[in-house]
Parts: C-alpha cells; sequence; structure tokens
C-alpha cells in the first residue's frame, strides 16, 4: 500500500548532473548482471556474517517498524529474536538462512507488508530454472487438497481433482499450519496464504518442508478408495537453465497478449447484455485508473446500467488515492479512511544506507508527517479526511464486490469504506487485507549488508476509520463463497456465478410484471 512511489522531489538534481549518474549506474548494472551470473547457491556465508545481518535487522525493526508489538506482545517477540539467532549455529547457504532462520521470524510479527526475499543475485540464478521439488500442484482450502496440476510426465493416477490425504504422514491441516508460521499476513487472516500455497504448492513445500527422495503419499482414487503409493522426487531432466517448447510457447503468447493491450492485465470493463456490467481492478496502481473510472462510470451513466460486478480478488493493492477514488463513484454518503496514520521516526537513519531509496527516504518522510503530542509522527492531513461521493457520473445502483485472500492493502481499504452501505454487497471470502487496519504507505527493502537478502520494511501504520476490534480477521464478505470442488473440477467460476444468480434473481423482480386483482 503506497500513496506514491519514486523520488521525483530529485528528478530534476539528477537531470543536470546526467553524464556523471549515467556512467555510476551503468556501472552499476554490469556488476549487478555479472554478479547475477556468477552467483552460487551452494555458496555458504560464516555464522558471524549472518549474526551481523540478523542483528542489523533486529535494531532496524525495534527501532523503525511501527507495529512490531501489534499482534506479538514484546517479551514473545524478544524470545522468537533469541530463538532464531540461536538457529545461527554454522555456516549457511543464503537458502538456507533466509528459509530457516528471517522467513519464520518475520511471520511472527503479523504484518502482511513485512516480508522476506531472496538476493536479486539469487532471483536472477533462479530465473527461469526448474528445480528440483514436490512433483504435484495442490489446491488446498480447509482440510482438503485436491491436485491442479503434475511435474510427472505421464501421470493416470494423479489426475486434475484427484483427493490427497496425506504427504508423508501429515494431513492438510498439519501441513498448512506448518507452512502458515512461514508465511506473511495481516493480523491471523490467513486466507491469502490459502491462495499462495495453491499457486505454487512445490515451492513452498521445498522451501518449507526440504526435499525427500521418495514422498509417501495417500489418495482417493477415481472410485473413492483410499491408496497409498510412493512419489519420486521431481528432477529436471532438461538444462535447468531453459524452458522447453512449450513454455516457450505459452510465454510467447503471453507476451504478445500484453503487448496487445497491456492495461487490460490491470483492469477491464464490459456491459452485458442482459443489464450488467463487469469491472475488474487488478491493481490500484497501474492502468490510467482515473481516467479509465472517468469514462466507465460515465457509460454507467448514460445506459442507465443498475447492476455492478466489481471484482478485486487479486487486487493486492497499490496507491491509496485511487482506491479512495473509487470509493468515492460507488460510496452512497460521505466517508473516511483512516482513524490514525503515524511512522516511529521521521528518518530511516542510522540505518539510511541499508535501505532501498538511501536517504530519499528521510525526504518523503519530512513532507508527509509531522510530530504529534504522542511523540509518534503523523500524516495529519489523510487522518480522519472526510471524503464526500462524486457528484459527476457517480453510479447509484447496485455494486456487487467480489473479494478473496489476495484482496489486500489498498483493496481492503476500499472495502472496509463501502461494506455496510446500502447496495453495497461484498461477496467471496474473508480478505487477506487487515479489517482493523495495516502497516504500508512507504514500503522500501530493508537489504542486509552480507547476504543482500530483503526485507520488504513499512514504515507507516494506518488503522482503518470505523475500524472493528483488533482480532487480526479481514474484511469479511456479507455473502459468503469459498472454494468449491465441483467448481475445480469442472473449471468455472463458483463466485462470479453466485453473483449473476443474484442479479439475475433482482432483474426478474425488477421486471415482473404485478398480479391483476379482481
Amino acid at each position: 500500500m503506497v500513496i506514491f512511489r519514486g523520488y521525483h522531489i530529485l528528478i530534476s538534481v539528477f537531470i543536470l548532473r546526467m553524464p556523471k549518474y549515467f556512467s555510476i549506474v551503468f556501472l552499476w548494472v554490469l556488476i549487478s548482471c555479472a554478479s547475477g551470473k556468477n552467483y552460487s547457491p551452494s555458496k555458504k556465508y560464516p555464522a558471524t556474517l549472518l549474526q551481523k545481518d540478523f542483528v542489523l535487522l533486529k535494531k532496524a525493526l525495534e527501532s523503525k517498524h511501527p507495529s512490531l508489538y501489534w499482534y506479538t506482545a514484546k517479551d514473545s517477540m524478544d524470545s522468537f529474536f533469541q530463538k532464531y539467532y540461536a538457529a545461527i549455529k554454522d555456516s549457511m547457504t543464503e537458502q538456507q538462512f533466509t528459509w530457516q532462520v528471517l522467513t519464520p521470524l518475520i511471520d511472527k510479527i503479523h504484518c502482511g507488508h513485512t516480508s522476506v526475499r531472496m538476493s536479486k543475485s539469487y532471483s536472477a540464478w533462479a530465473s527461469g530454472k526448474r528445480l528440483p521439488s514436490f512433483p504435484l500442484y495442490l489446491k488446498i482450502w480447509d482440510d482438503t487438497m485436491a491436485v491442479t496440476g503434475s511435474l510427472i510426465k505421464v501421470d493416470s493416477v494423479f489426475t486434475k481433482g484427484t483427493i490427497v490425504h496425506t504427504i508423508n504422514g501429515l494431513n492438510a491441516s498439519q501441513i498448512t499450519e506448518k507452512m502458515f508460521s512461514y508465511l506473511p499476513q495481516d493480523g491471523y487472516a490467513n486466507s491469502l496464504n490459502y491462495i499462495r500455497i495453491s499457486g505454487n504448492f512445490p515451492y513452498f513445500h521445498r522451501n518449507i518442508f526440504g526435499l525427500s527422495t521418495v514422498y509417501k503419499v495417500e489418495y482417493s482414487d477415481l472410485y473413492g478408495l483410499k491408496k497409498s503409493t510412493d512419489l519420486q522426487l521431481f528432477r529436471p531432466v532438461t538444462d535447468s537453465a531453459k524452458k522447453d517448447s512449450s513454455e516457450k510457447k505459452i510465454a510467447k503468447k503471453v507476451k504478445i497478449k500484453k503487448k496487445e493491450n497491456p492495461k487490460s492485465f490491470y483492469r477491464s470493463f464490459s456491459i452485458d447484455s442482459t443489464g450488467y456490467a463487469l469491472m475488474t481492478l487488478n491493481s490500484f496502481t497501474k492502468g490510467n485508473l482515473r481516467r479509465f473510472y472517468r469514462q466507465s462510470f460515465r457509460e454507467l451513466r448514460k445506459k442507465n446500467i443498475q447492476h455492478l460486478i466489481l471484482d478485486i480478488r487479486i487486487n493486492s493493492g497499490g496507491r491509496v488515492g485511487l482506491s479512495t477514488l473509487l470509493s468515492k463513484y460507488i460510496s452512497q454518503s460521505p466517508f473516511k479512511v483512516a482513524d490514525t496514520l503515524f511512522a516511529k521516526s521521521r528518518s530511516v537513519a542510522p540505518f539510511t544506507r541499508h535501505f532501498e531509496g538511501k536517504f530519499l527516504n528521510d525526504i518523503q518522510l519530512f513532507f508527509i508527517s509531522k510530530k504529534n503530542k504522542d511523540g509518534l509522527y503523523h500524516a495529519n492531513h489523510l487522518e480522519n479526511k472526510l471524503y464526500t461521493p462524486k457528484s459527476k457520473n457517480h453510479f447509484n445502483g447496485n455494486t456487487y464486490v467480489i473479494i478473496s485472500g489476495p484482496t489486500f492493502s489498498a483493496a481492503s481499504l476500499f472495502c472496509n469504506s463501502v461494506k455496510g452501505q446500502d447496495k453495497v454487497t461484498l461477496v467471496g471470502e474473508e480478505t487477506g487485507g487487515g479489517w482493523y487496519g495495516n502497516n504500508g504507505i512507504m514500503i522500501p527493502d530493508f537489504v542486509l549488508p552480507n547476504t543482500k537478502v530483503r526485507v520488504s520494511f513499512p514504515l507507516f501504520r494506518l488503522v482503518q476509520f470505523n475500524h472493528v476490534s483488533q482480532k487480526g480477521s479481514g474484511v469479511p464478505p456479507d455473502v459468503y463463497v469459498g472454494p468449491d470442488y465441483h467448481a475445480i473440477m469442472n473449471g468455472y467460476d463458483k463466485k462470479m456465478k453466485v453473483v449473476k444468480e443474484i442479479i439475475s434473481q433482482k432483474i426478474y423482480e425488477e421486471k415482473k410484471m404485478i398480479p391483476f386483482n379482481k
């Protein structure tokens, strides 16, 4: 969640000194490319260097993170710091340090905007590679695991929809419980993590559980009979640095489609002949949204459309100003977004050189925050600000907002601002973004000096206006529509189907003739 991204304040200075900066940037790019090519994932870092990285991160979190103790008490957080520092007993690879030490530590903060990523060199090395892993892709929800794909070339057993009961003796609940302790979330809203795990089960299973040469899998066959088999570890046969021909064809199609209309990846709008409109927003950052809103809502007014489906299921957030602008087109009454919005400091010093953007973060903090009596640095111009609905092209019909776990950050702020209003219905699953509030606005990376591992580091805490008690949930739907096995098997969108059925019923009722009473 960001208000603005980039550092346009110094653009003029950069342009004036272009030749000097260009040579520096060019040299940096060459060095970066070389480091990616020469990177070795098996390289081990001495425990002393890993401990220095750990201690530095601990000090930065304690000094600058706005919500380190929001969901975890200080004494508990201190014990977690001690536990994971003690886990650095010997030299470790970057992957081991990230997944065995940093990732489970950061999870304990319960902040979805605070997460760990591998170094840029590792990411460059891993790009396009197929690594050994558990061979099945699984959709997981509640206590159920269903196969959605397989890395086994010829697999007549684990076809799409096959129910898996256990992997190496662990059932779905035990697997997700372990995985959730490694994945960040706002409060306890793990709806997002179910989607993450389902999107790339082999990746998370490899990094969290490690690799096994053989996996013992219990499953149900096509007749519902429980069976057990051994699955071999998936090992790429071809050069891991190259994609196979099918992957290349898919990538080429995606590239061509994106080139044709890149904005459609972020937003789309259409009107159905039956009398409803569908607006999809996958981001509150890209897609020239101000113009898109203006044109779309003008068309809704001109064509007198009374039913709007707003699909923000995979909208991970972006600019608060753009989510607020959408609320102004839909909200039936004046509303507020932030109750409180503050940072712990007006500077990232003495950790400036470790933050992405370095001193430019201080410039942003200086201009958007001011110290209040409580000793914290508030963005006063955004706290308790009252927004009024649009008078021109405001949508007065029924809005059905489809939400899910990936509905996060600024998208969850939008949900909170319109929830409970007349003619607005949230449909789907609980958002991954916290209902009480979340951290964001400015989220630079904190780069550890020795391993170069990156930690996304929010600098502001936002408590939503008219928020609920701090229970750690996401924004709940008004009409719950969860994962559906039949929909997965048959490849249709259950949430969209439910919304369209609601609209069809309302349109029928609106058009229904009143019986003549004799």
